[in-house]
């Protein structure tokens, strides 16, 4: 295959590019004229925990740098998965919301339970964590009685009551839950 250089031995434009064994070779003469080559293709392999990435991608319009498919943070077929590490923050944000609201424990495991029950149902996507979070505290405050008010919530997130009772509503309702009126 030629690739219109020139062999800088001989002069020879008959220069072939190898991509599987990452060199150019003149033709004529037999120089090799580059080896390990950079490819820009990807190729996977199964492995037995998942998928891995053989080689890095370069980018033609890059600056240098390689991106690593396969070997980065979010490795394929290994690690934790999307779902733990969504319930991990979620249980995280909604502790520390019950904390300032000085709620005990037990009000965040009952609204982490919902958020668990929202996330099953898809109804966080689309709406913003924190509304989610503050709903599912305000759920819980509803159905155990509390007296904390749906603008005490709103305050502690800095997030506006009305969007905040939109998403309370749609998820009470969603759920089920039997909210007593107050």
């Amino acid at each position: 295959m030629s690739t219109g250089l020139k062999c800088r031995n001989c002069g020879s434009n008959e220069i072939e590019e190898d991509n599987a064994r990452g060199d150019r070779v003149c033709m004529n003469c037999g120089s090799v004229l580059e080896d390990s080559l950079i490819v820009s293709e990807v190729q996977f392999e199964e492995v037995g925990h998942g998928a891995a990435a053989i080689g890095q991608f370069v980018s033609a319009e890059s600056s240098g740098g390689a991106t690593n498919y396969g070997y980065g943070k979010f490795q394929v077929g290994s690690g934790t998965e999307s779902r733990e590490v969504t319930i991990k923050k979620a249980k995280k944000d909604i502790t520390l919301l019950c904390q300032q609201l000085q709620l005990s424990q037990h009000y965040a495991d009952t609204a982490l339970n919902f958020f668990k029950m929202a996330l099953s149902r898809h109804l966080t996507r689309g709406r913003k964590s924190t509304h989610i979070y503050a709903a599912c505290v305000y759920m819980t405050c509803r159905t155990e009685g509390t007296s904390h008010l749906l603008i005490d919530i709103s305050d502690v997130q800095q997030i506006c009551s009305y969007e905040l009772g939109r998403t309370y509503l749609k998820l009470s309702h969603a759920l089920c839950i039997n909210i007593p009126s107050v």
